[in-house]
């Protein structure tokens, strides 16, 4: 998976701040406010992350259980994919 062209990750007075650039601007209007988990998961997806690499990095960052990680994950994504945000 990897989050399609076009938008920036911003940290702005300790909030996380997705901004479209150029023509995502007209299609998706606005900011994107993220959580801390929201922006290290972002962070991932620039890279091209799949699920199992989202759900490791939760892991190793933050005391959650695999199944919690898991649900988490696949709920980013899931979001992610109905904002159309992904290419995959």
């Amino acid at each position: 998976m990897r989050l399609k062209d076009g938008f920036v990750l911003r940290e702005i007075a300790g909030s996380f701040m997705v901004v479209p650039v150029g023509r995502r601007t007209q299609e998706v209007p606005g900011v994107i406010a993220l959580t801390e988990t929201g922006a290290l998961l972002w962070r991932m997806l620039e890279k091209g992350a799949e699920e199992g690499d989202l759900v490791r990095s939760l892991l190793d960052e933050y005391d959650v259980s695999e199944d919690r990680a898991t649900a988490d994950v696949r709920a980013f994504v899931a979001k992610a994919r109905e904002q159309g945000l992904l290419e995959e």
